[in-house]
């Protein structure tokens, strides 16, 4: 068959060889970033006010503190950027600024457990959302079933998760979990975020 295959491509005009041939690498695509002529001619108040007009609830993400390391505290911001992403395997996902000086503090502790917050937690909101303040002062949490993970008191909903995967997404990194334990009170309605206030839910 190979024989027969050889004679037909000879037969029309075909280059054949009888021994190694060499196979040239083909060239690398060019890598390189977008220049700043490429970009969309968006400004970026006119994209945080149209964004703005999409409500969303509020959450904290937290992380226990490091173990080894004397001093160690917990970690946690407080977080808009929050989903759920898939019921097979249960996973979350929620959006992190690369400059966040919270989050290599989550990512070390490779777990992390997201706090639903209430209508009335507005105050605790803020408290998290403030940069290089101890955040958990005063605070009442214990520790989440599976990761240990502050889970805050009062809260509506928690979700304890164990960091699945990141994601590069521009400026910010958006992380996956994997839900190891849940629950939730299911009689508080939430805090909402909505054109820079925070609103509750009227049925």
């Amino acid at each position: 068959m190979a024989a027969t295959a050889v004679r037909y491509l000879r037969s029309v005009g075909a280059p054949t060889a009888t021994g190694p041939v060499e196979v040239l690498p083909r060239p690398r695509p060019q890598l390189r970033a977008v220049g700043d002529d490429e970009r969309a001619p968006l400004d970026a108040r006119e994209f945080r006010r149209v964004l703005g007009n999409f409500a969303t609830g509020v959450t904290v993400v937290t992380a226990p503190a490091a173990e080894g390391e004397p001093g160690s505290a917990p970690a946690g911001f407080a977080c808009q950027s929050f989903s759920s992403l898939s019921l097979d395997p249960p996973l979350v996902s929620f959006m992190v600024a690369r400059t966040s000086t919270t989050w290599p503090r989550i990512a070390r502790a490779g777990v992390f457990c997201v706090n639903v917050l209430g209508a009335d937690q507005g105050a605790l909101c803020r408290a998290f959302a403030v940069s290089g303040a101890d955040k958990f002062a005063g605070v009442v949490h214990d520790p989440a079933p599976v990761t240990g993970s502050p889970r805050l008191a009062g809260v509506p909903a928690w979700i304890d998760c164990t960091i699945q995967a990141v994601h590069t997404g521009g400026d910010h990194l958006i992380v996956v979990g994997r839900v190891d334990a849940l629950g939730a009170t299911d009689d508080d309605a939430p805090l909402l975020f909505h054109r820079g206030k925070f609103g509750t839910f009227a049925t």
